[in-house]
């Protein structure tokens, strides 16, 4: 059984710098062959993909340049570094990943596995 788990998330100041972590489970030592994605979700707004990572280790539509995704496959681990954060970067941030040696997503339905989020929150 697949699972994710996020942490790392928190109140950051406007400007500042946070990274969120995803563990992963269940996926023995393949762990680059799963496309790992991020997403966020703000109150009254839909889920929408911020940044994945496929097997090549490539990030994949990182959100504006401020936002980088790396992954330790021995500790099975995918990284969300987020810097210049801005007050509507406010979201729960939740990592999904699809079956291995599928492609990257924007798309939060084509994602088959699902964190059960964590909250970012930059105010001053």
């Amino acid at each position: 059984q697949v699972q994710l788990v996020e942490s790392g998330g928190g109140l950051v100041e406007p400007g500042g710098s946070l990274t969120l972590s995803c563990v992963v489970s269940g996926v023995d030592r393949d762990l680059h062959l799963w496309p790992i994605g991020w997403f966020r979700q703000a109150p009254g707004n839909e889920r929408e993909g911020i940044s994945c990572i496929n097997r090549s280790g490539e990030n994949i539509y990182v959100q504006g340049g401020r936002f980088t995704t790396s992954r330790d496959v021995d500790k099975k681990t995918v990284y969300l570094h987020m810097s210049s954060v801005k007050p509507e970067d406010t979201a729960v941030y939740y990592c999904a990943s699809r079956r291995p040696w599928r492609l990257c997503s924007k798309q939060p339905n084509e994602y088959e596995y699902w964190g059960q989020g964590t909250q970012v929150t930059a105010s001053s």
